[in-house]
C-alpha cells in the first residue's frame, strides 16, 4: 500500500469509526428539537453513544477493533416480490415459513453483547422485519442501542405505533423509490399509496421515522430533488437514507450509478444539506474513496444473517462463522474478515453500488481456501 493510500486508510478509519456515531447523533439531536420526547430520548442516547464510543476506543487500545454499527436480517420472509431485490437473487428471502432461524432469545443476547462491546447502530433488516414483532419487542429492551428498522412499510399496524412512542430506540424507516409510478414500478401496485398511509399515521402519532430510497440512474435527480426531500419532510419523516442500487443480473447493470452519477450524488447531497438542515441526509455507500474504502467485514459493520451466519454484509452472503455460537466477540475475529482486509478488497474501485458483489468470485476463493 502506498504512503497516500495508507495515510487515506488511517485517517479515515479514526474518523469513522471514532465519530461517525457521534456525528449521526448530533444532526439527529438537532432534527428532533421540534419534539420535546424525541429531544428527551436523543440526549440520552447521545450519552449512551458517547460511552459506548469510549469502550470502542478503550478496545482499539488492546488491539481489540469494534464496528460500531451492525447490520442484522432477523427474518427470511416478506410480504413483497420487489424487482432487482438482492435478497431474493442470493436466496436470503422466501415466501416459506422461516426454518432454523434465530428466536427472539438469541437475538436479545446479540444485542445485549453489542451493547456491552460498544456497538452504537443495530440496523434491523430482513426481508421484511416486520413480520418479526417478537424480535422489535426485544430490540426495545436495549435503549441505549439505536435500531434503525427497514421495512417496506406495508405492515404498520395500532400495535406497532404504539410500541415506537414508547421506545423511541426503534426507528422505522420506510423504503420509497420515488414518486407513485416509480415506487410501484418497482415494488408492486398499490404500496405507494400503503406508504402514505403508513406515514401519516407515524406523524399523526409523533412517531420518529425516516425513509430509506434505492438511488439508480434512472430515479436519482427525482429522490435528490428539492421537490422529493420536501414532500418527505412535510410527510413527517425526519431522515433520508440513499442507498446505491446494487445490480444482481447483467440486464440491471445499467442502472447503478457510476463515477459521474456518484459525483452528482455527493454534490446534490451537500446541497440538500445544506438548505434541509432540520433533517438528516445519509449516504450509503457515499463516496467510498473519501472514506478510505467499503466499511464491510467488520472495518465498520458486518451482517448477520437470519440464520446467525456472520458476513461481510448483506450483498456478500459468505459467512465462516455463526454468532450463536461464538457471540459477537468471536465473529468480529472471522478469518474471511481478516482476509478480505488483507487483501484489500474493500480498497477496490468498483461499477455497482458494493465492491464485494462485484468482487464475490474473490470472496467464495477465499472462503473455500479456509476450508
Amino acid at each position: 500500500m502506498g504512503k497516500d493510500a495508507k495515510k487515506a486508510k488511517e485517517f479515515n478509519i479514526e474518523r469513522y469509526l471514532s465519530g461517525g456515531v457521534e456525528k449521526i447523533v448530533k444532526n439527529a439531536l438537532k432534527a428532533s428539537l421540534t419534539n420535546p420526547r424525541e429531544s428527551v430520548f436523543m440526549g440520552k442516547y447521545a450519552l449512551a453513544s458517547k460511552k459506548a464510543a469510549e469502550k470502542r476506543r478503550a478496545a482499539e487500545e488492546r488491539g481489540e477493533h469494534v464496528p460500531p454499527f451492525l447490520i442484522a436480517s432477523i427474518t427470511s420472509s416478506c410480504n413483497l416480490h420487489c424487482a432487482g431485490c438482492y435478497s431474493r437473487a442470493n436466496h436470503a428471502c422466501k415466501d416459506c415459513a422461516p426454518v432454523d432461524q434465530l428466536t427472539d432469545l438469541e437475538w436479545k443476547k446479540i444485542f445485549e453483547e453489542a451493547n456491552e462491546l460498544g456497538v452504537g447502530f443495530i440496523l434491523l433488516a430482513g426481508g421484511e422485519p416486520f413480520i418479526r414483532r417478537d424480535i422489535i419487542k426485544i430490540a426495545a429492551e436495549t435503549p441505549e442501542i439505536l435500531f434503525p428498522i427497514f421495512t417496506n412499510g406495508t405492515m404498520v399496524d395500532e400495535e406497532y405505533l404504539k410500541l415506537f412512542d414508547r421506545n423511541r430506540n426503534l426507528v422505522p424507516i420506510l423504503s420509497i423509490e420515488g414518486g407513485q409510478e416509480t415506487t410501484d414500478a418497482r415494488r408492486g401496485k398499490g404500496v405507494y399509496d400503503k406508504l402514505n398511509t403508513s406515514m401519516k399515521r407515524m406523524k399523526r402519532a409523533g412517531v420518529l421515522f425516516g425513509a430509506s430510497v434505492t438511488v439508480t440512474t434512472e430515479n436519482m435527480k427525482e429522490v435528490l430533488s428539492d421537490t422529493f426531500v420536501q414532500q418527505l419532510y412535510k410527510q413527517g419523516a425526519k431522515a433520508i437514507i440513499y442507498v446505491e442500487f446494487v445490480p444482481v443480473t447483467e440486464e440491471a447493470k445499467h442502472l447503478a450509478p457510476g463515477d459521474k452519477e456518484r459525483e452528482f450524488i455527493r454534490k446534490e447531497l451537500l446541497r440538500l444539506r445544506l438548505k434541509h438542515d432540520d433533517m438528516v441526509l445519509i449516504s450509503f455507500p457515499g463516496d467510498e474513496k473519501t472514506s478510505g474504502g467499503c466499511l464491510a467485514a467488520g472495518r465498520g459493520f458486518f451482517h448477520i444473517n437470519s440464520h446467525g451466519g456472520a458476513e461481510p454484509c448483506p450483498f456478500s452472503p459468505y459467512s465462516d462463522l455463526n454468532v450463536k455460537e461464538i457471540g459477537l466477540k468471536g465473529a468480529m475475529n472471522s478469518p474471511l474478515f481478516k482476509e478480505i482486509q488483507a487483501q484489500e478488497l474493500l480498497m477496490e474501485d468498483h461499477a455497482g453500488g458494493c465492491v464485494l458483489f462485484e468482487r464475490r468470485d474473490q470472496v467464495e476463493a477465499i472462503l473455500q481456501k479456509e476450508k
